[in-house]
C-alpha cells in the first residue's frame, strides 16, 4: 500500500502540487476583496493541487524516455515501467484537469478558471513539450505556472487583482529561475549527458551562478516591496530575513561555483519561498 501510494504520490508531483496551492492560498491571503466562504476557498486549494497535480503527471508521461536517461528521474513510475503510458493515463489527466478548471469557475469565478487552467497548461505544455529540450530559457517561460498559481487565488477574492498579488506574482516569475538553475547546477553532469539545454549545461556554472545572484537580488526587492501594499509586518520581516539568507547563498556561489553550492542555494531558495508563502498567508488570516 505504501508503495502504491508513494508511486501515485510521485507521478502527480504532489510536493510541487501542495507548493502551488500554497501560492494560490497566499494570493488569496494578499488580496483586499471579497470574503470567501471556507468551502469556496477549499475549492480553490483542491482545484489548484488537482490541476497541478494533472500537469506533473503530464510532464512524467511526456518525459518517460528523458526520464529512464537521468539518475534523478529514473525511478519515476512512468520511467522504470511500473505505470504503463497508455491512452488511459492521457484521460485521467485530460479529465482532472477539465473538472479542476470547471469546479472553479461554477464555484468562484471564470478568471480563477482561466488562470488554474494556464498554470497547468504552461507547466504540461509550454514548458515539457515546447522548450525544455530545445532553449536553456526553458524554465524562465516555464515559471509562469507558479504566478498563474497566486493570479488564480487573487482572483478569487477580486478578479481585478491589487498590486500586493501582482507583485507576488512576479516574485514567484522571478524565484522560480534560480530555483531550478540551482538544482541543474549541481546535477550539471546529468542534464549534460541527457541533451537537456540547462543553463549550466549551455554557458557553464559561472555565467550561470551570476545570472541566478541578479534574480534573486532582483525577486527579493519585489517581495520586500510588495509589504507596501497592505501587507504588515510579518510579512515584511519574512521577506527580509528569507530574501537576506537567499542572497547570501547566491553570493557564495557567484563567488565559488559548484555543485555543493549550488544546491544549498536550491535549498536556500525553498526556505526564503516557504517562509514568503507562509508570511503571505498569516497575514491574511491574522486581518481576517
Amino acid at each position: 500500500m505504501d508503495a502504491t501510494f508513494s508511486a501515485y504520490a510521485n507521478v502527480f508531483k504532489l510536493r510541487i502540487g501542495v507548493a502551488i496551492m500554497a501560492c494560490a492560498l497566499a494570493g488569496l491571503a494578499v488580496t483586499q476583496g471579497e470574503t470567501l466562504a471556507a468551502w469556496k476557498v477549499a475549492v480553490l486549494a483542491v482545484c489548484v493541487l488537482a490541476a497541478s497535480a494533472a500537469a506533473g503527471a503530464f510532464n512524467q508521461y511526456a518525459e518517460r524516455a528523458l526520464d529512464a536517461r537521468m539518475p534523478r528521474t529514473a525511478g519515476r513510475p512512468f520511467a522504470n515501467g511500473t505505470f504503463r503510458a497508455d491512452w488511459r493515463w492521457l484521460a485521467v489527466i485530460a479529465g482532472i484537469l477539465l473538472a479542476s478548471v470547471g469546479a472553479a469557475g461554477l464555484a468562484l469565478n471564470g478568471y480563477v478558471a482561466l488562470y488554474v487552467f494556464l498554470g497547468a497548461f504552461f507547466y504540461g505544455v509550454v514548458y515539457t513539450i515546447w522548450l525544455k529540450q530545445r532553449t536553456a530559457w526553458n524554465i524562465v517561460i516555464g515559471g509562469l505556472a507558479g504566478s498563474f498559481a497566486v493570479l488564480a487565488g487573487a482572483s478569487a477574492a477580486d478578479p481585478a487583482i491589487g498590486p500586493a498579488g501582482l507583485l507576488l506574482a512576479l516574485v514567484l516569475f522571478l524565484w522560480t529561475p534560480p530555483h531550478f538553475w540551482s538544482l541543474a547546477m549541481a546535477l550539471r553532469d546529468q542534464y549534460e549527458a541527457a541533451n537537456v539545454p540547462m543553463l549550466p549545461v549551455v554557458i557553464g556554472d559561472a555565467a550561470t551562478a551570476k545570472i541566478i545572484l541578479v534574480h534573486t537580488i532582483a525577486l527579493v526587492a519585489i517581495s520586500i516591496a510588495a509589504a507596501f501594499y497592505g501587507l504588515g509586518l510579518i510579512y515584511l520581516s519574512a521577506a527580509v530575513l528569507g530574501g537576506l539568507f537567499f542572497i547570501w547563498r547566491s553570493l557564495q556561489l557567484a563567488a565559488r561555483p559548484g555543485p555543493r553550492r549550488a544546491m544549498a542555494n536550491f535549498v536556500a531558495s525553498l526556505a526564503q519561498l516557504g517562509l514568503l508563502l507562509t508570511a503571505a498567508m498569516a497575514e491574511g488570516w491574522l486581518a481576517g
